[in-house]
């Protein structure tokens, strides 16, 4: 299992899993920061995959982080199950430490940078997967996961 601590250096992708889409950022261990790389939106299985097995091509990440939704709780919602299924596929699929990071009130964080960017209505929709993506990243370098996959 990889040490639950964010890496140190190293390039990382991070994901905001929905089944409608997928938010998309990229970072920077050593630098402790990222930024919003792309939404995906394809319809199928084989053509997201497809385009993250793209990205991950592109950029050679060390790991990925995955936001894992839950309740404000901390009990899992609907959405979890689906969530972990999908970190799972990632970690199969491309053999790399898959970290989980608690992903509650990431959405209301994209929603207020994109609004104190000036970033509104269609615009804000459009980029509010990956600044949730960023935000989750960024919650990982600051805290650490949740936990891993085992590689």
């Amino acid at each position: 299992m990889p040490d639950l601590m964010p890496l140190r250096q190293g390039t990382i992708l991070a994901f905001d899993f929905g089944t409608a889409r997928i938010g998309v950022a990229v970072g920077e261990a050593e630098l402790g920061s990222g930024h919003p790389l792309e939404t995906v939106c394809a319809t199928t299985n084989d053509a997201r995959f497809g385009r993250i097995a793209a990205l991950i091509r592109e950029w050679q990440p060390q790991a990925l982080v995955v936001g894992l939704p839950r309740h404000m709780d901390g009990q899992d919602d609907e959405a979890t199950a689906l969530c972990r299924k999908f970190g799972q596929r990632l970690h199969g699929r491309f053999h790399l430490p898959v970290y989980w990071v608690d992903e509650r009130l990431t959405s209301v964080v994209a929603e207020s940078l994109l609004a104190e960017a000036q970033v509104f209505g269609k615009k804000q929709k459009q980029a509010l997967d990956q600044v949730a993506a960023m935000a989750i990243m960024q919650t990982y370098f600051e805290a650490g996961a949740l936990t891993s996959l085992d590689t």
